[in-house]
């Protein structure tokens, strides 16, 4: 699965059975809320101090090969 920053967060969750031990490891522990499953990666990254287009690449190297 390939991700951009507009991707949403519930259709990745259902798309890459792995995607919520990566969110978790990079410190998005919301993901389980109802609210943050409707989040783009740009707006979750936003209320975490993070930079979206890293986060997105760094998913994207990590599920590459799925």
């Amino acid at each position: 699965m390939h991700i951009t920053v507009d991707t949403i967060i519930g259709d990745i969750l259902r798309q890459e059975t792995d995607a919520a031990a990566f969110f978790r490891e990079a410190g998005m522990h919301c993901i389980e809320c109802p609210a943050a499953r409707g989040e783009t990666i740009a707006e979750a990254c936003a209320v975490h101090g993070m930079d979206a287009e890293q986060f997105a690449a760094a998913f994207n190297a990590r599920f590459a090969t799925k």
